[in-house]
């Protein structure tokens, strides 16, 4: 993850915005009144494109797609920032009659990723990470407001034609659009301390279905995505209507997957001790907490809309062992629900590999630092 970008402590406020689904009565996930629509992919993200700047992407190493296909693993997620394969002056803001100027030998990189993920057996889920308009990360100047402006969305949808176009040709069952990730409005959407929160439901709902009607009326049968509301966290029963699957986050609770994230905190080093279970004042969080949390997220899939975590894992400042007593109970949660997931990188912070954790005895894997239990752990849910 790109540490300078504090986009988690957007989803620090999801979390606090989906406190009361903490409260929604339980009932046990065995209970399943209807099996979840989408495939239970698991696997990683992949942050080649993560970047608005090109100079400042990560490229994956061959052999990380050959590990991820080797290990048994199914899934990418490819988040884009739509900037970085456009032909631009970079030493200014981008203009709204600039926001299509897409450069061919950019795009071409895309490709190249997409084709060798799928060439090794992996779905690849295709996501702009900054769409033009919106993006949950400052740091690049928009010129418009992808949840208001006529514009943006005209932009937005622009992109998407071009994406569908572009892999037409490509099956359904190898590749996903995931539309925009982790939607939130803020009153200023250029200002990353701004105030806000989750985006109206009927904003959401006009613009997602503008895209999937674009996506569509060029390959019907092409899968599509919408991340949760404010964040990523929240369901969104609003879209039902609509022939989109939905995506989740696996961050809850939040002081146990981002504990002492500098992004997050201003002060780290002051932030107490986390356990698991995690005492919050009189209340206990456990794993009874964790299925209340995604209590919405069942009812979606019992509604019949596919639901998949398209983000989710921990912060290496997280004391190993704690991380994965909880992200255990988290990958059973999910796979009671018959949820899939994604993992934020496969190598960096949150990664099994190169994470940088203090308290781990790393394996030698080709020269690469490899979390054999992080590893493990993932690999008993396939």
């Amino acid at each position: 993850m790109n540490l300078s970008d504090s986009r988690r402590d957007f989803m620090k406020k999801a979390a606090l915005a989906t406190a009361g689904a903490s409260l929604l009565p339980y009932s046990s996930f065995s209970e399943v009144k209807r099996k979840n629509k989408l495939p239970a992919w698991k696997g990683f993200n992949l942050l080649d494109f993560f970047s608005h700047n090109p100079d400042q992407g990560r490229p994956t190493k061959p052999a990380y797609i050959q590990w991820i296909a080797d290990w048994g693993f199914d899934f990418v997620r490819v988040p884009i920032s739509y900037p970085s394969y456009l032909n631009i002056d970079r030493s200014r803001p981008i203009r709204p009659d600039e926001v299509l100027n897409f450069d061919e030998s950019r795009l071409e990189k895309v490709d190249a990723l997409v084709e060798r993920a799928i060439k090794h057996g992996l779905h690849v889920s295709l996501n702009l990470h900054r769409a033009p308009g919106f993006c949950i990360n400052a740091g690049f100047e928009e010129p418009y407001n992808l949840w208001k402006d006529q514009e943006a969305m005209e932009a937005f949808c622009a992109h998407w034609e071009m994406w569908a176009k572009r892999y037409r040709g490509i099956s359904s069952k190898k590749l996903s659009f995931d539309l925009v990730n982790e939607p939130f409005q803020r009153e200023n959407p250029n200002d990353q301390h701004s105030p806000g929160g989750p985006v109206d439901v009927v904003d959401y709902h006009r613009v997602a279905k503008a895209a999937l009607e674009t996506i569509k009326s060029v390959k019907k049968s092409r899968l599509v995505i919408a991340d949760g509301n404010g964040g990523g966290g929240i369901a969104v029963p609003e879209l039902a209507d609509l022939d989109l699957s939905q995506s989740c986050r696996g961050y809850h609770p939040f002081p146990i997957s981002h504990y002492k994230a500098s992004w997050v905190y201003k002060d780290p080093e002051s932030v107490p001790p986390v356990d698991w279970p995690l005492q919050q004042g009189e209340n206990s969080l456990d794993i009874e907490n964790i299925r209340k949390y995604y209590a919405p997220w069942k009812a979606l899939i019992d509604q019949g809309v596919g639901v998949h975590c398209g983000e989710c894992g921990c912060y290496n400042q997280t004391p190993h062992e704690v991380f994965l007593a909880w992200f255990g109970d988290v990958l059973q949660v999910l796979k009671e629900m018959e949820v899939g997931f994604g993992i934020w990188e496969f190598s960096g912070a949150f990664g099994v590999l190169n994470s940088g954790r203090k308290d781990v005895v790393y394996e030698d894997w080709y020269g690469e630092k490899l979390d054999r239990k992080f590893l493990e752990l993932l690999k008993a849910q396939i």
